[in-house]
Formats: structure tokens, sequence, C-alpha cells
């Protein structure tokens, strides 16, 4: 596939003039159409567009990949034909790839997805932008580096999130149709004009890296945990989990001081095991400070529809012998299901690395990315602060924290007080009366010892017990209900 440039810049002339973004589809298209378009249901869509003005002709051919008569188009046709890019039908020209508009305001370049009753999946299938290439992209840090790594680009939408804030940009794939279309992607995008173009190499994981290290690296793998490696966008054949577990253990090696590793991954949850000390073994041995969230588990049978549902195979042949296969393979190594979710690592240079383990499956506030710094600050000042800086330090409420007392109506005292935070990751807390208190009095003023000891002789309680207890309190520091202020000798 070989695009002119000056033919890439004519084409993102058009995909500007006809509004072919984000906001221009969904207002196209209305409500209805745009949302069961996001989940892959296109009958609405087709009846939105059936009269073809400029934006209803490009949200056919490129979204869609429906034929649409060439007339309409508005495009060069004939020089994209020979470029690769459309494909001639009768008088009707048809889309050789997709071609989606995308949240940064740039444009993605992709093979067109495979429905069910379309050809097999090619082995080197390029998958398109979708909820997973957000998600990685809501939880990258927001602060400006100077050199990143996107390991595994594919369609290159990491590199279009990375331009703004990153001075040199290096991508890699294992795929070299991965690579072409991501260049594509990027030329369509006008990264160009953000940051000198991304360096893109060819090879696995951190083989086209070799020696080099990075402020930022991140990563949407093929993480699939399948018996072999059928489809690169999605899976290595690596043993089980294996291929998350390898980057995650690699990664430090390209790690800046201060730098970050940010990845997508799943994981295994194997009989008699706890999948919390697997995936917090490979955070504990990389020396690096770590965070690893799990956002969704599937037994092995949702886990093999999922993927058999992606490459479009039911109702296939071979769909009853692939599915067979696969849990047969999933049920030989114990698994009872398989997580979804995120890993940070950060090298904070310490010799006392702190790794946190924890599910949280309700809705956080977008981007992650936002206070993920500042969420590893909570967790690792949390663990560092010894017994008597822990008293000493004065405490904060996060303003978003909200406290709810459950129990029978009239009865003098809640069977349950909760703390929920209304901001951030959103987590809630069930805790006693002495953190309950404490939550509505610390306002970094005075440190934690005395407020103890004043909540003990309030309540009645035994002072040395109340404050022997503080060390419970370093749960809610590092899940962000509390925030240290400042040590008492500071005042």
């Amino acid at each position: 596939m070989n695009v002119p440039p000056d033919l890439l810049t004519r084409l993102r002339d058009r995909l500007a003039e006809a509004n072919y973004t984000i906001d221009g589809v969904r207002e196209r298209l209305g409500d209805t159409a745009a949302t069961a378009l996001a989940r892959e249901e296109l009958v609405p869509a087709v009846r939105a567009t059936r009269e073809l003005d400029p934006l209803a002709a490009l949200i056919r051919l490129w979204w869609l990949g429906l034929p649409v008569p060439e007339r309409r188009t508005g495009l060069p046709a004939a020089e994209l034909v020979a470029a690769g890019l459309l494909e001639r039908d009768g008088e009707d020209v048809r889309a050789a790839v997709h071609l989606q508009p995308w949240e940064t305001g740039g444009h993605l370049v992709s093979d067109r997805k495979v429905r069910p009753g379309d050809p097999a999946l090619r082995e080197d299938h390029v998958v398109g932008a979708g909820g997973a290439s957000a998600n990685l992209a809501h939880l990258v840090v927001r602060r400006p580096v100077g050199t990143a790594l996107d390991l595994g680009t594919g369609c290159g939408v990491q590199v279009l999130h990375l331009a703004d804030r990153a001075e040199r940009i290096t991508a890699t794939d294992v795929n070299p149709r991965a690579l072409q279309l991501a260049r594509l992607s990027w030329a369509l995008s006008g990264v160009s004009g953000k940051v000198a173009d991304a360096d893109a190499r060819i090879g696995s994981g951190f083989e086209p890296v070799a020696g080099e290290r990075f402020d930022l690296i991140v990563s949407n793998p093929p993480f699939v945990i399948s018996p072999r490696g059928r489809f690169a966008y999605r899976e290595t054949g690596a043993e089980a989990d294996g291929f998350c577990r390898e980057l995650v253990a690699a990664a430090p090696r390209h790690l800046n001081p201060g730098g970050h590793f940010q990845i997508l991954a799943n994981w295994l949850h194997v009989k008699g095991e706890d999948w919390r000390d697997r995936v917090g073994g490979w955070l504990a041995a990389t020396g690096c400070d770590g965070w690893a969230v799990q956002r969704d588990v599937q037994d092995p049978a949702e886990y093999v529809e999922l993927w058999l549902r992606d490459s479009a195979e039911q109702g296939t042949p071979a769909y009853r012998e692939r599915y067979d296969e696969w849990l047969g393979w999933l049920e030989s190594l114990g698994v009872t299901g398989v997580g979804f979710g995120w890993i940070t690592l950060r090298d904070g240079g310490s010799l006392d690395p702190v790794v946190r383990v924890e599910e949280l499956t309700s809705p956080v506030e977008q981007p992650v990315g936002a206070y993920v710094d500042e969420m590893l600050d909570a967790i690792t000042t949390a663990h560092r602060l010894g017994p008597q800086e822990l008293l000493d330090a004065s405490l904060v409420t996060r303003p978003d924290v909200l406290e709810e007392r459950i129990g029978p109506p009239g009865a003098e005292d809640p069977a349950r007080i909760v703390l929920r935070q209304t901001r951030g990751l959103r987590r809630s807390a069930e805790v006693g009366t002495v953190e309950a208190a404490l939550a509505g009095v610390c306002d970094g003023e005075l440190p934690l010892g005395p407020l103890l000891a004043a909540i003990a002789e309030l309540t009645g309680a035994e002072r040395d017990a109340v404050i022997g207890g503080a060390d419970g309190l370093r749960g809610l520091i590092a899940e962000g209900f509390f925030e240290v202020a400042r040590p008492a000798t500071d005042h």
C-alpha cells in the first residue's frame, strides 16, 4: 500500500470539510443510531444515512463498509483505488480499510471490521481503536515527557494521544502491516505537526528498543490468553498469561528514573491461588512501585465466547471445535476465571518499593491519568510512614468524601458507617466510630496522635487502644480518604 503524501493531505482536507469527526458523526446519526453503532449494531446507522449528503456518504464508506456511488463520495476515488484504500464495485466504490475519527480529533486507519458472515480474519489483521484503546489512553499520566514508547502500537492510536505531551515517540509492533497502517493514521491526524514523526520499529516486546530507556511506556498488548497465537493483534501463543508477566518484568530496564510503565493486561485466576498474589508477584519482582487494578473478571466459558465473537467465528463450522479446545486447555491449567485490568509501574528510585493490587469494578472518574500519580503517592506514603511518623502526621479528609450511616429507622447507633468518595476512583470503605470521627475533624491542623487521644476521651474508649489502632488507618490513607498534610514538627 503506497499512498502519496499529497493524496493523504487531500483526503484529510475532505474529511475535515465534511465534518467526519466523532462529534460530527454522532450529530449526523442522532443519539440512537450513534449509540447502537458503538455496540456494533449497524442497522440504525444504515437507516440514518440513506440520504447521501457528503457526511453520510463518508460514514457509509469508511465506517460502515458499504458501497457508495463514486460520484457521491467527493473523493479522488481513482487515486485512492490505485493507492489501495478503496476498491471498485461496479459504479460504486468500497473502502479497503476502516477509517474512523477518533476522540483526539484525528483519524485512524485499520483493517475493516470482520462481522459474522464475512471472510475469516487474516492472521496479520490490524484492529481498529475501541474501548480498550480509550481505557489505556485515559489511564496514562498527563504530565509532559521527553521520550515515550508505544509498545505494540497497532493502528497507532496511543501515539495520537501522546503527540501533545511527548517530545519524541517510538512505536513498535510485531506486525509489519500494523506499522504501515499506523503511519497512515499519523499522517491523516497531523501528528508530524505536534511531534517529530513517530519512530516506527518492527519487533516483539522490548526487542526493538534493546538498551533504550523512556520516561513513559504504554502498551495495549496482545494479552489474550489462548492455546495458540492465531491473530497478531490479540495473542502471542505465550504460555498462559506469561506474555504480560514478561512485559512487566522487563519494563524497569527501559524506564528512566521517575518513569512510568502503563499497560492493559489479562491474568489467570487459578484454583487454589489468590489472583492478587499472582499479579502482586509480577509487580513485586520489578523493584518499582506498582499498582494493579482488576476491572472485570470472566469465567472460562465467557472468556472463550468473547474472543470467538471478536473474530466473528460464531456460526462457522470451526466454532464448536475451537470453543471445546480452548475451554479444555483452560481447564487443564486449573483456570477458574480470567481477570481484565491495568497495571502501572513507577520507577521511584526507592529501596522499599510498594505494591498494591485491588479490584475496582464500579465506574471511576476519567481520565484516571489526571490523578494516577496522586494515587501512587498515597499508596507509598501510607506504607512508608513509621509508627511515630504516622502519629505525628497531620491528616486532611479529602473534600469529596461523604459519610453514610446505615441502620434501622430510629436506632440510636448505626449498624454501619460508610465513607464514600464522589470523585476519583469513587472508593467506599466501611469504618468504625473512631475513623468516622476522624473524618469529621481532620483538617490538617492537629497531629493524628492528639486527635485520637481526644476521640478516646469523648467516646469513653481506652486511650492506648485507640492510639494503638492508628496503624489501621494506613488503608484509608492509601485509598485516598485521608491525605497527609505535614508532620507535627512543621507546626
